[in-house]
């Protein structure tokens, strides 16, 4: 198994140890983002950047395209479909945080798209394209199977770490709430408010500021990973909430997971 950034930046990973072996260890946490909490009332653009025009490889079917990110009635959507855009035949969606954030709790509700081949994914990411070693924290979605979610972390480009826990209902009927507490030598991982991993190993907690990203793609390819993909139609994830509560600082929504902590 591997992860969506992962594949997507794999003929990266030579520069990633190159990157790390000219600067040697990353200092980590040297700046981190304010806490926020986005509830997609309007969708604003100099907070958020929306990919377009291009894919992560081969291995994607789909370019990302801005008509594939949409918000209406307090909800993100993010589309799969059917439309020519360069060499491939799909256009899908994604946006990501301008800022980088660090330490802190990450939050997400959203409702996943259904469809074999198809990825929803709410996840944090570093990389050489910003000059950095690829570190990242993932919650993954897989349209093959709609009960669980996996879970996964990269620390320099290494990971295998991947943990499949269930989703009560299926992850694609209802909206469901993700997230993650990343602490310097501690990350733990709850599925609607519950704690469902957690990972001390300070080689397997990534140490790097992170931008915050949220993806639908589709694969021909990672068959066994993600499924066979068969586009049946427009497939859409939805998301109605997005958060970042930095570290030490107390809970900002009443459904927060550190609401249900303190």
């Amino acid at each position: 198994m591997t992860n969506y950034r992962s594949p997507a930046f794999c003929n990266l990973a030579l520069l990633a140890a190159s990157l790390m072996a000219a600067t040697g260890p990353a200092q980590a946490q040297q700046t981190s983002g304010a806490s926020f909490t986005e509830t997609f009332d309007r969708l604003d653009t100099a907070f958020w950047y929306i990919s377009d025009g291009w894919n992560n490889g081969a291995h994607q079917n789909c370019t990302w395209s801005k008509s594939q990110v949409r918000v209406a009635n307090g909800e993100l959507t993010l589309g799969f479909a059917a439309q020519q855009a360069g060499d491939r035949a799909y256009v899908c969606g994604e946006l990501q945080t301008r800022q980088r954030y660090g330490f802190g709790t990450y939050e997400v509700r959203m409702k996943s798209a259904t469809g074999s081949g198809l990825n929803s994914a709410f996840f944090t990411y570093i990389g050489p394209t910003d000059k950095q070693p690829h570190d990242e924290i993932d919650f993954e979605v897989l349209g093959k199977n709609l009960r669980q979610v996996q879970l996964n972390q990269y620390v320099s480009a290494k990971g295998g770490n991947e943990k499949l826990v269930p989703v009560a209902g299926g992850a694609n009927l209802s909206f469901n709430d993700y997230a993650f507490i990343w602490e310097r030598n501690r990350l733990r991982y709850f599925v609607n408010g519950t704690l469902v991993h957690e990972v001390t190993d300070p080689a397997k907690i990534p140490p790097n500021p992170q931008k915050i990203f949220a993806s639908l793609w589709g694969s021909d390819t990672f068959k066994d990973w993600m499924g066979p993909f068969s586009y049946t139609g427009p497939a859409e994830m939805k998301i109605d909430r997005i958060a970042f509560t930095a570290m030490g600082e107390t809970c900002r929504f009443a459904e927060s997971v550190l609401c249900k902590l303190d």
